[in-house]
């Protein structure tokens, strides 16, 4: 089954705050490991944007996982949790000088180049402190991916990524630097897919461009095909464990690896949504003319996904077994778009039930906001509250 909650436990811990099952966090870990030991080329980062909370990163890091960041802060929250700078890829498309001193200094593994701009200037920052940057470029394969379009970046109208057209000339540019040192390319095409042939057109698309590459001479050590492997937010207890198996099997039968050649995953949602909940109180029960509405203490600025996406995040009624009734669950935000999800059954609700929004361990915590002046969630794992 999936997340485990009980209200005693949280009975005297202050909501909204997130939760974090950490026997899911280490199932899933354990499943990734499983499908990845079977190559001794692969390896995981895990995509840190989905979730930074400091002891959620800790046990990742015990699972061996490497990190993807993008962002110096992200950098800095990992070297706290004790990853090693050997095995942090930076990404982002607009780098700043601080962050990418910070990588330098660091000597992390490898940055992720967007663009000719940033090109220049990682070459320009590495020469003025006497290091070589080891980088693979981003490249925007044009290639779509079947989710929400605001989680679609592999598409040539993306901001991300150098497109294909400039890819030799980019290389090229960079062989002739100096204090860079070109190993490879990086893909990543969206968030949230399920359809394993989104994945297919990625490794195909990746095979037509290293024969491309090849036949001018160039050759690569790494191949970093993103992330981007969805969960079930539909059925989260009964589906607590991504599909890893087919994901890594796409790669293994479709992608073309060359002799020595390392292959490089950034994992994120999957790593963590299903390890985590939202946890709130209902505030009141207000029945409207032509609606009833639990109204809860979590709004958008704990949980933005909603209403930026319109996502769907199943909801239970930790402290009801009564019979079922119809609600609009909403949070106190002065926005309509403060609603979490409506018309949904749930056992009768009273004031201070306590609501779970389930699969929440990726991009909740972590976008969280004080808009309204309001205070931002704490996250404790199964572990703090036993």
């Amino acid at each position: 089954m999936g997340i485990e909650m009980n209200v005693e436990r949280f009975a005297n811990v202050r909501t909204p705050f997130y939760y974090y099952d950490t026997n899911i966090l280490r199932q899933t870990l354990d499943a990734i490991n499983a499908e990845t030991k079977k190559h001794d080329n692969y390896f995981v980062h895990y995509a840190v944007k989905a979730n930074a909370n400091l002891k959620v990163l800790q046990v990742i890091n015990e699972a061996g996982l490497g990190i993807d960041c993008v962002s110096g802060g992200e950098i800095e929250q990992v070297l706290k949790a004790g990853f090693p700078a050997n095995k942090i890829v930076f990404a982002g498309v607009g780098k700043s000088d601080w962050e990418i001193e910070l990588g330098l200094d660091k000597d992390i593994f490898c940055f992720n180049v967007e663009s000719i701009p940033e090109l220049e200037v990682i070459n320009e920052i590495a020469a003025s402190k006497g290091k070589v940057a080891t980088i693979c470029f981003r490249i925007n394969p044009n290639v779509g991916a079947h989710t929400h379009a605001h989680i679609t970046t592999g598409l040539a109208e993306n901001k991300f990524g150098i497109a294909m057209e400039d890819m030799e000339k980019v290389i090229r540019l960079a062989q002739g630097m100096k204090n860079v040192q070109f190993k490879g390319l990086h893909f990543h095409i969206g968030s949230q897919i399920l359809q394993m042939d989104d994945f297919i057109a990625l490794a195909n698309r990746v095979n037509e461009l290293q024969d491309r590459l090849e036949e001018q001479g160039i050759q690569m050590e790494i191949i970093n095909v993103g992330g981007g492997l969805g969960v079930d937010y539909e059925d989260p207890q009964g589906n607590p464990i991504p599909n890893f198996k087919d994901y890594f099997a796409v790669y293994e039968k479709y992608l073309k690896v060359r002799p020595r050649q390392t292959v490089h995953f950034e994992l994120g949602r999957a790593v963590v949504a299903q390890c985590g909940a939202l946890i709130t109180k209902v505030n009141y029960v207000k029945q409207g003319s032509v609606k009833q509405f639990a109204i809860v203490d979590a709004g958008f600025t704990d949980l933005i996904r909603p209403a930026l996406y319109d996502a769907h995040h199943r909801i239970i009624n930790l402290s009801s077994n009564e019979a079922e009734e119809t609600y609009d669950v909403v949070g106190p935000i002065c926005e309509s778009s403060d609603t979490f999800d409506k018309g949904i059954l749930l056992p009768k609700t009273h004031r201070g039930d306590l609501l779970a929004l389930l699969s929440a361990g990726a991009y909740g915590e972590i976008m969280a906001s004080s808009y309204n002046c309001r205070r931002l969630p704490d996250g404790y794992t199964s572990e703090e509250l036993n």
